[in-house]
C-alpha cells in the first residue's frame, strides 16, 4: 500500500488517500466538529480507516476542497460504516456537496444483533471486543491546531475498530430474514431527508410546550420559527442566540401585535425588540388576518380509552415476545407515542384512509402481521 501520512492536510495526499479507499470493499468514518456558536457545526476533523492499522484524519480547516472525499461517499461499491450516522451524514454532505450512498450503522445494527439499539461506540466496542476505548476527549477543542497526542490518538481510535465490529454484529443477526431487515433500515440512509432534520416550516413542532396553544398560537409560532431559522441561517448562529425557544412560544400566546407589547407582555429584551420587533409584529399581524382553515391542527397527546389499552398491551407483549426470540431490540418498533397512534388507528371507527406509520409498512409490518390480521384497515 502507499505510503502516505496520518495526518492529511493537502489536497494530492486527499486524493491519493481517496484512491486507496475506493480500492477497498468498506471504510470506516467518523467527524469531530465543535457546535456552540454557529447555526451549522463547525468540523474540525475527519477520521477515516481502511483498516485496523489504516487510520487516518483529514484535516478540513487546511483542505477547503473536500470533493475527493465526496467521491467516496457516494461510491455505491464502497461500503462507509459509522456509529450513529445520521449527523455525521448531515455534516459530511455539506462539507462535500455529495450524498452519502451505502452506510452501515453500527448503532443501528447492533439493535439487530441481540443489543440495544442505543449503545455509544465506547459501550458497543467494549461488549463486542473487549476493548476499551478513552472518554478523555469527549469534549475537546478540534479546531484548535496543532492537535495534541492525547487529541490524534482518540480520534484515531474512534474508526480503528469499526471494520471489526461490523463483522461481529453481522455474525450475530439470527438468519438471513433479519440482515434484509436490517439492510432494509439502512437503505434510508442513502437518502438525505432521513437526516437532513424537519423542513423549516415544520420545526415549530419541535418546540416544547406547543401543543398547549390554540390554532391561532400555533400559527404564529410556525410563522415566527420559520423567520427565525432563515435568520440564524443567514447569520450562522445558533437558534437561540436570535431568539430563545421560550420567547418565541410567549409571543405565540400572548399574541402582541405592538412592538410596545413585545417587552411588558413576552418579556423580549430591548435589544431583540429594536432589531427584530417590526418584523415579529409583522407576522404576528399578517397570521391574525389569515382564515382559521389555514392554521396547523394540534398535536395532542394520545389518550386511550379501556378498549385502546387492552391493544396496547396485546401489542406490547407481542413485540417483547417476538424481539426476545428474534435477537431485535423493542425500540427499532417504535416508541410509546408511535404505538399509542398505531392503536387508535387500528381501534378507529372512521372509515377514512388510515394515517401512514412506519409500523404499517416494511419489515415492522411483516414483524407485526399478526397484530394487523385482527384488523382489516392494515
Amino acid at each position: 500500500m502507499e505510503k502516505i501520512k496520518t495526518f492529511i492536510q493537502n489536497e494530492a495526499d486527499l486524493n491519493t488517500l481517496i484512491h486507496l479507499a475506493r480500492k477497498t470493499d468498506a471504510v470506516a468514518l467518523d467527524t469531530e466538529f465543535v457546535w456552540e456558536r454557529t447555526y451549522y457545526p463547525q468540523l474540525g476533523l475527519i477520521q477515516i480507516a481502511l483498516s485496523d492499522e489504516d487510520c487516518y484524519l483529514i484535516d478540513p480547516i487546511a483542505i477547503k476542497n473536500l470533493q475527493p472525499l465526496g467521491k467516496l461517499l457516494s461510491d455505491r461499491g464502497v461500503i462507509k460504516i459509522l456509529h450513529d450516522a445520521p449527523q455525521d451524514l448531515a455534516i459530511l454532505q455539506r462539507a462535500t456537496g455529495a450524498t452519502p450512498q451505502n452506510i452501515f450503522d453500527t448503532r443501528l445494527a447492533a439493535g439487530f444483533s441481540n443489543l440495544p439499539a442505543t449503545l455509544s461506540l465506547v459501550n458497543l466496542v467494549e461488549e463486542l471486543l473487549d476493548i476499551t476505548l478513552s472518554k478523555d476527549e469527549t469534549r475537546t477543542n478540534w479546531l484548535q491546531r496543532p492537535l495534541s497526542e492525547e487529541q490524534t490518538r482518540y480520534a484515531l481510535d474512534d474508526v480503528r475498530y469499526l471494520r471489526a465490529v461490523r463483522v461481529v454484529l453481522l455474525n450475530r443477526i439470527i438468519g438471513p430474514k433479519i440482515k434484509s431487515w436490517l439492510q432494509e433500515e439502512l437503505n434510508l440512509l442513502n437518502n438525505p431527508a432521513s437526516y437532513s432534520g424537519p423542513a423549516d416550516n415544520a420545526r415549530f413542532r419541535k418546540i416544547r410546550g406547543n401543543s398547549h396553544l390554540d390554532r391561532q398560537g400555533l400559527a404564529i409560532l410556525k410563522n415566527l420559527t420559520t423567520w427565525r431559522e432563515g435568520v440564524a441561517r443567514k447569520v450562522d448562529k445558533p437558534r437561540g442566540h436570535v431568539i430563545k425557544d421560550t420567547l418565541l412560544l410567549e409571543i405565540a400566546r400572548q399574541k402582541p401585535i405592538a412592538t410596545t407589547d413585545l417587552k411588558t407582555k413576552t418579556g423580549l429584551s430591548e435589544k431583540a425588540t429594536t432589531k427584530y420587533g417590526k418584523v415579529i409584529t409583522a407576522i404576528i399581524g399578517t397570521t391574525l388576518e389569515r382564515q382559521e382553515s389555514t392554521y396547523p391542527e394540534p398535536h395532542y397527546s394520545i389518550r386511550l380509552c379501556k378498549s385502546d389499552k387492552t391493544s396496547m398491551e396485546n401489542l406490547q407483549k407481542l413485540i417483547s415476545l417476538k424481539c426476545e426470540l428474534l435477537g431485535i431490540a423493542p425500540s427499532l418498533l417504535g416508541n410509546s407515542s408511535e404505538l399509542k397512534r398505531l392503536v387508535k388507528t387500528l381501534n378507529s371507527t372512521k372509515k377514512d384512509a388510515p394515517e401512514q406509520l412506519r409500523q404499517t409498512d416494511g419489515w415492522r409490518k411483516h414483524f407485526l402481521e399478526d397484530f394487523f390480521r385482527q384488523n382489516r384497515k392494515m
